[in-house]
């Protein structure tokens, strides 16, 4: 059934099923991925798929129910499952469906041009990263893998309410796992790249990337516990901020289940630190004029400097709170309820490059890669203990690589404790930042206790 007629008729059903309001969400999804290995075609996929999310307020009670089929057997099952899920919900929080904002962003997030890049060019393209990487460093004795993707779809929403927004974007990119041998010693790096403009992807950064991580980790040793300034690399801070950014979601904090429960308005961290949600930034992969309630999107500042502006809220939880929606309510996927999430979340960069840093921390450590963080981290206590790899800064220089050899493997690493303690702010760019941390393999860490005391510095 033509998509339009299937919400017309779902809508027109659910209302002579008694519900008060519903709300369709449907999305629909293109990918391509290419792997190649030893210049052969070792996996490739090429898929499409649409689905359809219904919800329903059913005596003030939401109830969902998907489907990936558009015909009439699907709308009766579809009234059917959202009435029985919402009649099971216990919960008397008030839910909403959502009438529509009065303006939304205009965003150019779809490039045609990447669809118009055949398969065939995909395929050479992977098979030139591989050789690209192999040709670098004869100490690159494999590539484990390369990867070329693209990727796009659409998402809509349409209720009952009169809301009905809708966008499209797509994005390419591609990756590279190389193994670096010498004697008995083994090292993987690994680079990667994804763009929305294809005229902006270069494999060759990828591959460099690669072959830089996996070369350098040949020459990995233990490094001795004590306190150290420690220059954190930008992914692996993005990759610390990702995996705790849960505490800024207002249900979290609502259920009691984040550190920053009721600091709104307080100081968290150093003034030097600010932290952005932009779901509007072009470049990005998370962009969108609109959550997963129609809310329209705008860019926030969540920490201004070290200020707690606000938590992430969808409808629900703002209503608890008394005040508007962020326009922070996602979907992990179209079938998924309604929760509460980031978008392209950063935090803002300070002036100097990482070599500055590496010159302010003087004898430290550039942690370039960190181990464990969905195992290792607890984003209710804000604990952590993780493994690292990096390098050793000497007089304001990177020097050897750092780290531990493992009783059973010939990859050398460390599991490295942190423990950090407050220093004056430091400046960094593209989300650098330095610390001093002490190193204690005994010991856990807690990371929000340091953005409070401004041991993050930009």
């Amino acid at each position: 059934m033509e998509i339009n007629s299937f919400i017309k008729t779902l809508f027109e059903r659910a209302q002579a099923a008694g519900y008060e309001a519903s709300e369709a969400y449907y999305a629909t999804g293109e990918s391509f991925e290419v792997s190649v290995k030893g210049g052969e075609i070792v996996d490739y996929n090429v898929s499409s798929s649409i689905g359809l999310s219904f919800r329903a307020l059913v005596d003030g009670k939401m109830g969902y129910a998907s489907t990936q089929v558009l015909d009439e057997d699907a709308i009766d099952l579809l009234i059917e499952g959202a009435g029985g899920n919402a009649r099971m919900i216990e919960s008397e929080d008030e839910e909403f469906i959502f009438e529509g904002s009065k303006s939304y962003p205009e965003m150019n997030i779809y490039n045609p041009a990447i669809d118009e890049i055949s398969a065939a060019a995909k395929i050479e393209m992977a098979k030139e990263l591989e050789k690209k990487v192999l040709a670098l460093n004869p100490l690159i004795k494999q590539v484990e893998m390369v990867q070329v993707a693209s990727m796009g779809g659409e998402k809509r929403i349409v209720n009952s309410k009169g809301l009905d927004v809708s966008f499209r974007d797509n994005a390419i990119g591609c990756a590279a796992v190389a193994i670096a041998a010498e004697g008995d010693k083994v090292a993987v790096g690994v680079g990667y790249q994804y763009v929305r403009d294809p005229k902006q992807l270069n494999p060759d950064e990828a591959a460099e990337r690669a072959v830089r991580d996996a070369v350098s980790g040949l020459n990995a040793a233990p490094v001795e516990s004590g306190a150290y300034p420690v220059v954190l690399r930008n992914d692996v801070a993005a990759s610390l901020l990702n995996c705790f950014s849960a505490v800024f979601s207002a249900e979290r904090a609502q259920k009691g289940l984040s550190l920053l429960k009721g600091k709104e308005g307080s100081e968290v961290a150093a003034k030097a630190l600010t932290i952005v949600d932009d779901p509007l930034d072009v470049k990005a992969l998370a962009s969108t004029p609109f959550d997963a309630e129609g809310v329209a999107t705008s860019r926030r500042e969540i920490v201004s400097e070290g200020k707690l502006n606000t938590l992430l809220h969808n409808l629900k939880t703002a209503k608890k709170q008394g005040i508007e929606s962020t326009g922070n309510a996602s979907k992990g996927s179209y079938a998924s309820p309604v929760g509460i999430a980031p978008t392209n979340f950063y935090i803002v960069p300070g002036e100097a490059d990482v070599e500055a840093l590496c010159r302010q921390a003087g004898n430290g450590l550039l942690i370039t890669e960190v181990e464990g963080l969905h195992s290792g981290a607890n984003q209710i206590s804000g604990d952590f203990s993780l493994g690292a790899k990096g390098y050793r800064i000497e007089n304001g220089e990177v020097t050897a690589t750092g780290g531990a050899a493992e009783k059973n493997g010939a990859v050398s690493r460390r599991q490295i404790v942190s423990t950090l303690h407050k220093n004056s702010p430091r400046k960094c760019s593209e989300g650098n930042f330095i610390s001093y941390i002490r190193m204690k393999p005994s010991q856990w860490q807690h990371l929000f206790p340091a953005l409070y005391h401004a041991l993050i510095a930009f």
